[in-house]
């Protein structure tokens, strides 16, 4: 059977993070959603998305597919549900479509005309850009599971401070001494060749990806994820920061996400509580203001390619979007559109041409080659967001 992820609605509750990929391609728990469909499926999976990214994120049809929505995460339930679909039939969650069995010929879906199969058991669904870290949690239990079943993990060196010893995993190449493992609260999933260096303090559910990099003396509160070949520092708490990515130094990052190809200057602070305990109130895209998330901790939303000067300061439920440059002493305010250059005494255009150079640069130090799809999904970007930039 092929299988097609598709991004559904909830696609623009999940800017900035989206801007740059499709929904399948949001990284929580240990996996990104796609990585999580595949293993599941024993199989490869193409995408309907946005015709800007779908260059770079094509679908590929066949005679026969399943449509999947991507918002929902995989469990052993589902998936049977979603194996056993035949013509004309699909599954829904109240009023969401899950996914549906399609032919190539069709040239239209109607539902109407659809067997509606109901799954009533519990799920996973990312709807919103704060649902990748307060759902991270179960998410990285969840892929835990996955990952380390029937598998034996490497030894855990003797220098190690360790609690719950067997709810930790450690992938071949791992390295590791003079760490403080807790794994009494969740799982702790070590990647292949990451490495956590000397004094760190880790408390689960927590997730170190392959590649990554724990500097020293870092304090990680669970549930926390640390995308492949990210460096982290400092203190971090319930965050997931997607692959290529760095919070390198001192500083609290706090019920945040931070996308790929980000950067957090030494001491860079993020507020995730208000100083009146409010509900947090994030900028949405679809309405253009500030919308109420339901969270009393709430940090920074942070899209890709962006990055931050030394001692910045974020205020609570900060959105900052793609290719942003932010510096400077005070707040910048809770909304930084894309591509904007500046800080707390205003902003100017971050023009594609400077930005395109210091991304082929950053990608380059990573062996990654910045192409023509790259720019072209970011230049997109800069042509929908110049209504939210004070040029």
């Amino acid at each position: 059977m092929n299988y097609i992820l598709f991004d559904g609605p909830s696609r623009n509750n999940l800017l900035p993070i989206t801007f740059t990929r499709p929904v399948a391609d949001i990284r929580i728990g240990i996996l990104t959603i796609r990585e999580k469909w595949e293993a599941f499926l024993d199989s490869t999976t193409t995408t309907v998305t946005e015709d800007y990214l779908s260059d770079k994120y094509p679908m590929v049809e066949m005679d026969e597919n399943v449509m999947i929505n991507a918002s929902y995460l995989p469990n052993l339930e589902l998936v049977e549900m979603i194996k056993d679909l035949t013509e004309n039939q699909a599954i829904f969650k109240d009023e969401d479509v899950i996914a549906f069995f399609s032919k190539d010929s069709q040239e239209e879906v109607d539902f109407d005309a659809y067997e509606a199969i109901e799954f009533n058991d519990d799920v996973i669904k990312v709807e919103h850009t704060w649902d990748i870290f307060s759902k991270n949690g179960e998410a990285i239990q969840e892929d835990f599971n996955l990952l380390t079943n029937g598998r034996r993990s490497q030894p855990i060196p003797s220098s190690n401070n360790v609690m719950a010893a067997e709810n930790i995993f450690i992938e071949e190449g791992a390295t590791l001494e003079f760490v403080t493992l807790n794994a009494t609260k969740g799982p702790i999933y070590i990647g292949k060749n990451s490495e956590i260096m000397e004094g760190s303090l880790i408390r689960g559910p927590f997730a170190l990806c392959d590649g990554a990099i724990v500097k020293m003396g870092s304090k990680i509160y669970g549930p926390t994820t640390i995308g492949p070949h990210s460096k982290v520092g400092g203190e971090i708490n319930n965050s997931v920061i997607f692959q290529n990515s760095n919070k390198g130094h001192e500083g609290f990052l706090g019920n945040s996400v931070l996308g790929e190809w980000c950067n957090l200057g030494a001491d860079t602070n993020n507020s995730n509580l208000k100083n009146n305990y409010a509900e947090v109130r994030l900028w949405d895209y679809q309405t253009e203001s500030f919308a109420k998330t339901g969270l009393q901790f709430c940090g920074l939303m942070m899209g890709d390619h962006s990055k931050c000067g030394i001692n910045t300061m974020f205020n609570t439920g900060t959105v900052v979007g793609v290719s942003a440059n932010i510096f400077g002493s005070g707040f910048p305010r809770n909304f930084v559109p894309s591509f904007s250059w500046g800080g707390n005494g205003g902003f100017t255009t971050y023009l594609t041409k400077k930005a395109f150079e210091v991304a082929e640069v950053v990608m380059s130090r990573r062996h990654i080659e910045f192409t023509d799809q790259d720019k072209a999904i970011l230049e997109h970007v800069f042509e929908e967001t110049k209504k939210y930039r004070r040029e």
